[in-house]
């Protein structure tokens, strides 16, 4: 299945994009090895301002609000170890992290990590984190609702852009695991 890019002015496959990615994103992209070719990854060039998920799709269209996910950055704490994570749910939800991520992780505590420490461990920009071009040792927990769209709307690695990817691509990420009930109403 092809990428529903109508919504967008200006959109290509990643790999002819890799010049509008982040380091990290680009060098995934360019190494990408999953059973979903990376030409099916499209990236949507848009205005920064409309990086958040609501002003995102009170311009290009509501019916994207279900096809969307966010992807946050993570801290469990056990002791004094300290594990990052990504998590990866639809915009319509938000992360359960006192639940299911904790349980996850194996954490006493779990958190959102500060702004700093989600920049500058991922290479990305804040409000355009993505799951695509993380560190190699971090757990990327996909909610399944996630990886059961045909595509699924994403950050790019910077506010500017978004990456259209297929549902089933977030499973076959590095460290992955899908998780039923990650993101919760």
């Amino acid at each position: 299945m092809r990428a529903p890019i109508g919504h967008f002015d200006h959109a290509s496959p990643a790999p002819d994009s890799l010049d509008d990615l982040t380091t990290p994103v680009a060098d995934a992209v360019r190494n990408w090895s999953g059973s979903v070719p990376a030409d099916q990854i499209v990236y949507v060039d848009t205005d920064p301002e409309w990086a958040d998920t609501a002003v995102f799709v009170q311009h290009y269209g509501q019916e994207l609000l279900e096809r969307s996910a966010n992807c946050v950055v993570v801290a469990g704490k056990r002791g004094g170890d300290t594990t990052l994570a990504a998590c990866v749910v639809l915009s319509t939800t938000r992360v359960d992290v006192n639940g299911t991520v904790r349980r996850q992780l194996g954490a006493r505590k779990a958190s959102f990590a500060s702004m700093d420490t989600a920049t500058g461990r991922t290479g990305m920009e804040y409000g355009g984190i993505t799951p695509i071009g993380l560190p190699g040792e971090w757990p990327v927990l996909v909610d399944s609702a996630v990886v059961d769209l045909p595509y699924v709307l994403v950050g790019s690695g910077r506010r500017r852009g978004k990456l259209l990817v297929p549902g089933k691509a977030f499973a076959e990420l590095p460290n992955a695991v899908v998780l039923e009930g990650l993101g919760v109403a």
